[in-house]
């Protein structure tokens, strides 16, 4: 099935969904203490039920440290955190990632639910170790598409355009895929200069989240070439072509939250969306892999 495409005039608005700022510290501590607690943060993992939520693959960066609901500051991980409190007091963590992939765009990601400690001992002039807490998603999200390459179809339709195609990596398991607990192929399309050309879009269309709402598109990805993800807005039986991003070369398997909410926005009388990726051949290259997995839209519900 073709795409009727209707361009942009030009790419894409950019929105940030939060203002952000990065710290040390920024909250007002009421009393006379001069003596921080210090708390060592590492990492932060997420923990999905599969079936309904996809992989647990995730790329947090940084956490955005709450005291008492104030905010104390924004670290990069790993962290030791010097807070100027002690005693028993109320600890909230949250997960924060670089929507877009951009350094300067970090937020704490309003789909992963906040890490809670009510009542959390603080010493002073002492070091604190919180291993590797631990956020799942909020339960009441829509994940309208996944795709993680493990089924015996894809959904994701090449269109006339495009000369070559994604299928899943052979054999099971195959190194270069994304493996994990429940992964144990991924998607892969190959470039040559025979068949230089791939663009395919999710084969069913989806409906739009609320003006507004936030809405993602988590991925990740492996690839030697440049790769062009964007939306086919449904609108008056056209599609709206709208790019979002090119994904650079990553040598290694990466994570990115791309965000979908403000060109959705755009367009409130749309009927629905699809998501789709594009890839020419470098220049000078005879060959190049491009490789995909656990692929999946979330928003709140509509």
């Amino acid at each position: 099935m073709g795409w009727k495409i209707k361009s942009y005039h030009w790419i894409l608005l950019f929105v940030l969904i939060f203002s952000v700022f990065v710290n040390t510290g920024c909250y007002k501590f009421e009393g006379d203490q001069t003596i921080p607690s210090y708390i060592k943060i590492d990492t932060v993992l997420i923990d999905t039920y599969y079936p309904k939520e996809g992989s647990n693959s995730a790329n947090i960066t940084d956490v955005w440290v709450y005291l008492n609901d104030n905010i104390v500051g924004v670290y990069e991980l790993p962290a030791i955190l010097p807070i100027l409190a002690e005693g028993e007091q109320k600890l909230d963590i949250r997960a924060g990632i670089k929507i877009n992939g951009i350094s300067s765009t970090r937020i704490p990601y309003p789909f992963y639910q906040p890490i809670l400690f009510e009542d959390f001992n603080f010493i002073p002039d002492s070091t604190i170790t919180i291993k590797s807490p631990v956020s799942t998603y909020y339960s009441n999200l829509v994940f309208p598409w996944m795709e993680d390459f493990e089924g015996s179809s894809i959904s994701l339709e090449e269109n006339p355009a495009s000369d070559t195609i994604i299928q899943k990596t052979e054999p099971k398991n195959n190194p270069e895929a994304f493996l994990s607990d429940h992964s144990q192929y991924s998607g892969v399309i190959y470039l040559t200069k025979e068949r230089p050309i791939f663009s395919a879009a999710t084969y069913s269309s989806y409906d739009m989240p609320r003006q507004g709402s936030p809405a993602v598109l988590e991925m990740n990805y492996k690839t030697n070439n440049y790769l062009n993800v964007g939306l086919l807005i449904i609108e008056s039986n056209n599609y709206i072509k709208v790019p979002l991003l090119i994904l650079n070369h990553s040598e290694d398997w990466n994570k990115i939250y791309i965000n979908l909410g403000p060109n959705l926005s755009l367009h409130p009388q749309a009927s629905g969306f699809r998501v789709y990726f594009e890839a020419g051949l470098d220049n000078n290259k005879t060959s190049s892999t491009i490789y995909l997995d656990n692929l999946k839209v979330i928003h709140r519900p509509i």
